[in-house]
């Protein structure tokens, strides 16, 4: 009996060590179906989402969805901890808990309670251990507890570094795709003379933020499950928009410089495809058509109004959906997974927006301030093409 509770007290801390050491230090996907962490997070997340999908408010529904990303890290370092306070309690069981306890005599109570009072360094000193093998023990667990404090005091500010990276991007999007961001609308707003320089540059800066996002969210998969400040922004979202975008100026878009497209493209469908696996979603195949072909022509004509030259050769459709069946398959299974929303192609509603305003100020000032004509031609191209669609409110 003893020499296996010995036993499972040493599985129990390789257990624990292995797999924060997997979450935690190693800067690489954790391998391993039976991995603690894991099963912890399959274990509730499931749950808490069945039970947050019910609330009937969106804007409750989505907090206490934002609750659960931090929270399950809290609640992970509580089972690790307990754990590995369960793991050496059977090690002090299996040397036969040698130790004075002046409560009652020594037992599986009194190994939990040094075990405790040892990892959390309290150091009381009421239970006392008999013999050289304990004295060890009991030694090497401090040691154990205090370098795992240390340990996790250095693994939040990670985490939410990673996270303030990955919404800056998300927040600058805002102004230049709406809110939720849409393909439709970030061409729109790219329509105008010399936009396609400016295109370019968003599309590099988004290559590296889908190469960041990959990074950091394979080493710490937790943050998929952190939300945006506003309900209606997500990192998914921004991932499937800029997939959009760059699907659509590689298979139907002409006048723009599509090598970027390309290099963004394959980017971001690389985070999204290592993202669904990190996750253990597989891509779905029936999912609703997110672009139909009436939506398509909605989508031909407002860019055509925009000034965006759209291809018509019979075969654009045809080569936009080849795009998007490589990652709109992983992008419905991450959403229905994580509950967060996909973009729509083109915006559904308008109502007022503050990137319109600033924009018609502008064109008030240079009205008022007539410049050269060189200028003057510039100017009108880059405020002729202010967009009467307009995105969402932010919903705190």
């Amino acid at each position: 009996m003893r020499i296996l509770a010995f036993v499972a007290g040493i599985a129990c801390l390789f257990i624990v060590l292995l797999d924060a050491f997997q979450t935690i230090i190693l800067p690489r996907r954790a391998t391993g179906r039976f991995r603690l962490t894991r099963i912890f997070y399959i274990a509730t997340w499931r749950p808490w989402a069945f039970v947050t999908r019910r609330l009937g408010n969106p804007r409750k529904r989505e907090t206490v969805f934002s609750f659960y990303g931090p929270l399950s890290l809290i609640l992970l370092l509580v089972v690790w901890a307990s754990v590995m306070l369960l793991g050496f309690g059977l090690l002090y069981f299996g040397l036969g808990s040698p130790f004075v306890d002046a409560a009652h005599q020594a037992g599986f109570r009194s190994d939990l309670y040094v075990s405790g009072t040892t990892i959390f360094t309290l150091g009381l000193g009421d239970v006392t251990p008999q013999n050289p093998w304990a004295r060890a023990l009991v030694i090497l667990e401090a040691g154990t507890g205090l370098g795992f404090l240390a340990v996790v005091m250095g693994y939040f500010p990670v985490l939410y570094s990673a996270f303030s990276r990955r919404e800056v991007s998300i927040s600058l999007l805002d102004a230049r795709a709406g809110s939720p961001p849409t393909a439709a609308e970030l061409l729109r707003r790219h329509s105008y003379q010399g936009a396609e320089q400016q295109l370019s540059v968003l599309l590099t800066e988004w290559e590296r933020w889908s190469a960041e996002l990959l990074e950091s969210h394979i080493s710490y998969p937790q943050l998929c499950y952190f939300r945006s400040q506003h309900s209606n922004q997500s990192w998914l979202a921004a991932l499937t928009a800029i997939l959009d975008t760059s699907a659509l100026m590689v298979a139907g878009i002409r006048g723009y410089e599509a090598r970027q497209a390309q290099l963004t493209f394959a980017m971001a469908r690389h985070a999204m495809v290592d993202l669904s696996q990190i996750l253990s979603q597989r891509p779905l195949t029936e999912v609703p058509d997110r672009l139909p072909a009436e939506r398509y022509e909605k989508l031909y004509e407002l860019l055509s109004e925009s000034g965006v030259k759209v291809c018509r050769d019979g075969q654009s459709i045809e080569r936009l959906r080849e795009m998007r069946v490589l990652y709109e398959g992983y992008a419905e299974a991450l959403s229905r997974f994580l509950h967060m929303s996909l973009p729509p192609w083109i915006a559904d509603r308008t109502s007022k927006d503050n990137w319109l305003t600033v924009a018609k100020v502008r064109a008030r000032t240079d009205a008022a301030n007539p410049p050269t004509s060189d200028q003057g031609t510039a100017a009108k191209d880059a405020l002729g093409t202010v967009p009467t669609l307009v995105d969402h409110p932010h919903d705190f």
